[in-house]
């Protein structure tokens, strides 16, 4: 075989091979990859969305899901800052803007003029609230009238004397026609205040402007004497009482604030006692403004300010958290989606906010909100 003819072989065997079909697998499709399923496709979302713990104990949360749980942080500033003394105090009226009335005599509770007083009804200073009709037994109504019978026979005597006198006038001496008329002018005066005294009744009115914050009477009832029956408080004018166990500690308090439902009370320091009670001295606090209404007798958890001076980072309360029941701790936004808990020693600051002392650094970012929310990631 020439060569001529051995060349024309290979180019015959080549366009045969580049001519035949490419076969493919059986019942596979190489035109494009196969696209996951759905459900893998959302388990895999899921999965990368889904706060965790990481294994060094701090969370991994993502944009998303801060935004949902509304997460707010705070940048720690450390700065010189008056501490707080954590007192339990009660609210208590204004000695000088709260009043109560009590039973002077034993007697029958009578309405007065505009009826008795309700709850809340706002009354001033020398109103009528009720009137008290003295209640006297049979024995001592009729003493009063012996007594009565005998001051009108005494009266009626100086009276004739005293016209006898005047009628010999001239021959009587008047140092006896004026004692006899001075007698007769006390007899009627004793007289008419024991007549005026059998059954009036007593008016109750109020010693000072207010409302009524108390009424123990209804009409027709019988109260003995020094029993109380209304208590009457200015709600603009309101103090609170606290114990310290510590005498040192009056000498350097000044503005105070408790949070109550409903807002914040803001207070003045007023006064201390010179006299213990149980073991603990007596603290009085004026009420400068309150965002939510104080009932008296209630109890509060008040801050008061000291004059020395602590350096830390102010943050709010909400920001304090406990794991696992261990030490006091904040929650540090460490990086964009990372978090990082951190135990903090502090001291109290105000009824907002409190001192860290230690365990943060200035620049700190503090979350302020939703700290326990974040706790409860696992």
């Amino acid at each position: 075989m020439t060569p001529a003819q051995h060349i024309r072989i290979l180019l015959l065997a080549l366009s045969t091979l580049l001519a035949a079909p490419v076969w493919s697998h059986g019942g596979e499709d190489h035109d494009e990859p196969a696209a996951p399923s759905k459900p893998a496709q959302t388990l895999a979302t899921s999965a990368m969305g889904t706060p965790r713990r990481l294994p060094d104990g701090s969370l991994w949360v993502p944009k998303p899901v801060q935004h949902k749980l509304a997460l707010r942080t705070q940048v720690a500033l450390t700065q010189d800052h008056a501490p707080a003394l954590e007192l339990n105090g009660t609210v208590q009226a204004d000695p000088n803007a709260g009043g109560r009335i009590q039973a002077s005599q034993a007697g029958r509770i009578e309405a007065g003029p505009m009826g008795l007083p309700s709850l809340g009804q706002r009354i001033s200073r020398g109103q009528v609230l009720a009137y008290l009709r003295p209640v006297l037994s049979s024995v001592e109504q009729g003493n009063q009238q012996a007594a009565l019978a005998d001051l009108d026979a005494q009266y009626e005597v100086a009276e004739r004397k005293l016209a006898r006198y005047r009628q010999l006038e001239g021959s009587v001496p008047a140092k006896d026609i004026d004692a006899a008329r001075i007698e007769q002018d006390a007899l009627r005066k004793r007289r008419g205040a024991l007549r005026a005294s059998l059954g009036a009744p007593e008016a109750l009115t109020a010693p000072v402007s207010g409302v009524i914050a108390a009424s123990h009477v209804v009409l027709g009832q019988l109260v003995d004497a020094r029993e109380s029956l209304f208590d009457i408080v200015d709600p603009t004018r309101l103090m609170v009482e606290a114990l310290a166990y510590d005498p040192t500690q009056a000498a350097h308090l000044g503005e105070a604030s408790a949070s109550v439902p409903g807002g914040i009370v803001s207070m003045r320091f007023a006064g201390a006692g010179a006299l213990l009670q149980e073991q603990a001295l007596p603290l009085r606090f004026r009420v400068v403004s309150s965002t939510a209404p104080l009932a008296v007798g209630q109890t509060l958890h008040l801050n008061a300010r000291t004059t020395g001076k602590v350096r830390g980072a102010a943050i709010p309360r909400s920001a304090l958290i406990r794991l696992n029941g261990s030490d006091t701790m904040v929650w540090l936004h460490d990086a964009p989606e990372r978090f990082v808990a951190r135990p903090v020693r502090v001291a109290p600051l105000d009824a907002e906010h409190v001192v860290v002392t230690q365990g943060l650094h200035d620049k700190d970012r503090v979350v302020t909100r939703g700290a326990s929310l974040l706790a409860q990631i696992r």
